[in-house]
């Protein structure tokens, strides 16, 4: 059985980031999404939360090989627990390339995992930084969030 563990802060959980799990979905019997902790960064919403709302958007969007998990400690000790056959990396362009690769070499030294990297796509110019931005500028970001993540943004507000 092939499982691909797709870590991130998910801190917001954005498109971009259903696009990466649903391309996932179709190459992995099994896709384990892990919300993990960022040393360098600090969490904006509640790590429980966000689990519910992604939970809830697999189900509306009907991905029953995909589960949510959140932890603390390193990504690849809790692929390896999950029986993880790969890592999942969302890539959007070449400066994301050349940092996942770094991350990717470590990663497989550590843990013998190697790592897959799924294209963002047309949400490519998408991240959780710039969603944060337009949102702390009152900015629509609708279309960047799954309605159930929106709630819990609108829920902090």
């Amino acid at each position: 059985m092939k499982i691909g563990f797709y870590a991130g802060s998910f801190d917001p959980f954005t498109n971009g980031h259903l696009q990466v799990i649903q391309k996932s979905a179709e190459l992995f019997d099994k896709v384990v999404v892990g919300i993990g902790v960022h040393s360098m960064k600090t969490r904006r919403f509640d790590k429980a939360k966000m689990k519910e709302a992604i939970e809830k958007v697999l189900i509306r969007e009907k991905l029953d090989n995909v589960t949510v998990i959140a932890y603390n400690n390193l990504s690849v000790d809790v692929a390896r627990e999950y029986q993880a056959t790969f890592l999942i990396r969302g890539i959007r362009n070449g400066i994301d390339y050349q940092e996942e690769e770094k991350i990717a070499a470590i990663n497989e030294e550590i843990s013998g995992l190697d790592t897959v990297y799924v294209r963002a796509g047309s949400l490519g110019n998408l991240s959780s930084s710039m969603v944060m931005e337009l949102l702390n500028n009152d900015k629509d970001v609708s279309k960047y969030l799954p309605p159930e993540v929106k709630a819990v943004i609108e829920q902090k507000e």
